[in-house]
């Protein structure tokens, strides 16, 4: 079997670009693929292009070896465009190979672990009581994970405008009061969107009981190790940190150093299946669970669903759409077939391959909607981040 084609799709979808990448083989089988890097899809898609001038007439089932020669085959190895490229092309091939073998992609990981994937819920409610009521929605349907997003006063009508520490108080002031309503149970975090410094993300932690929050996802940014052990030491909250990673190496640091407590591992831009299992395995020896990050479309959820079973140490999975958010990113008339969630939770599947399929005509009609992520600002004009 050999490679005849790698094409790539970034289209709109809900409320967000996605990535989708296809490689044909000559035996009619083929297999999908997504990259992870949001908002800059076009250098992605380059990167795609430049690897596909090699590895048309390759092996597909191959896996490892593409890996490792798509990785090392430039003088500047690594980095998330690069990678992301890679994941999306890795993960297409573990697609191809499932479907060779007739068996779904976690067979080839080590084979099933679980019969089911456990989720976590979002909800981007207000500091206020509608966050306890849009809580108490989600727990009355079931969910006992849940995720919220920080809360600000008033911008005065500029959507872009975020000040640290006119946040953290109001946040902190409405955590304790929703983990006051919602009692010992359900398991709370919060996703700072690496929006604070050291000190303020010290401070936020510190004006909420012990046990409010159960994690404190990406405080600060992961540039630095020694800004996070610093931070590790001024607060008990667990962390969940690594969903910007875009390799073992950068997640080193982090598990070595016993930094984080849950690995955020984005399978579309760590490297695909070939480098997750990898990192999982690192995490497993540490004591460390997977809280993947999975904020794409179903392929990224597919292949996240089959990497969850196939690990042991699993906690929950990101997902975007509970009745507290819907962006639309698993819309059905781009994918036709995809996992579907039942509850909290997606069962494992049984099919061959990572069980989705993309509507390629309708790609072909629509052009690439570029996108920006917001550029968040503070009140004397500098800019901070999103």
């Amino acid at each position: 079997m050999k490679i005849t084609d790698i094409k790539v799709y970034p289209v709109w979808v809900g409320s967000r670009n996605q990535c989708i990448v296809k490689v044909e083989t000559d035996e009619g089988l083929y297999g999908w693929g997504e990259a992870g890097l949001s908002g800059r899809e076009l250098a992605v898609a380059g990167a795609i292009k430049h690897y596909r001038e090699f590895l048309i007439g390759r092996d597909p089932m191959r896996r490892g070896a593409l890996w490792q020669e798509m990785y090392r085959s430039q003088y500047f190895e690594g980095g998330r465009v690069l990678t992301a490229a890679i994941s999306a092309i890795d993960i297409a091939l573990y697609d191809i190979a499932g479907k060779a073998l007739g068996a779904p992609v976690y067979e080839l990981l080590g084979g099933r672990q679980r019969d089911y994937v456990p989720c976590f819920a979002t909800t981007g409610a207000p500091m206020g009581p509608q966050l306890i009521e849009a809580a108490q929605v989600l727990i009355a349907r079931g969910w006992t994970v849940i995720r919220t997003v920080p809360g600000h006063p008033d911008t005065g009508g500029d959507p872009a405008l975020f000040e640290p520490r006119e946040s953290i108080g109001l946040t902190a002031d409405w955590l304790t009061r929703l983990r006051e309503a919602v009692g010992p149970a359900p398991v709370l975090g919060i996703d700072y969107h690496h929006r604070l410094s050291v000190a303020e993300a010290a401070s936020f932690c510190q004006r909420m009981p012990s046990g409010t929050l159960d994690f404190l996802e990406e405080p600060i940014r992961d540039e630095t190790p020694e800004a996070y052990e610093a931070l590790r030491k001024m607060t008990g909250v667990p962390f969940a940190i690594g969903e910007e990673f875009s390799s073992k190496w950068q997640f080193l640091p982090y598990i070595e150093r016993g930094i984080t407590n849950f690995a955020r591992i984005d399978i579309c831009n760590v490297g695909g299946f070939t480098e997750a299992m990898k990192v999982a395995g690192w995490a497993e020896a540490h004591y460390i669970d997977l809280m993947p990050h999975n904020p794409l479309g179903p392929i990224c959820t597919a292949a996240t669903v089959h990497l969850a079973a196939a690990v042991a140490n699993f906690a929950w999975l990101e997902v975007r759409v509970s009745p507290t958010e819907n962006l639309g990113f698993d819309d059905s008339e781009w994918f036709p077939v995809q996992l579907k969630l039942e509850g909290n939770r997606f069962p494992v599947p049984t099919g061959p391959g990572l069980g989705v399929e993309f509507n390629e005509a309708l790609a072909q009609q629509h052009a690439l909607k570029l996108w920006e992520a917001p550029h968040l600002h503070r009140r004397d004009g500098s800019y901070t981040n999103w």
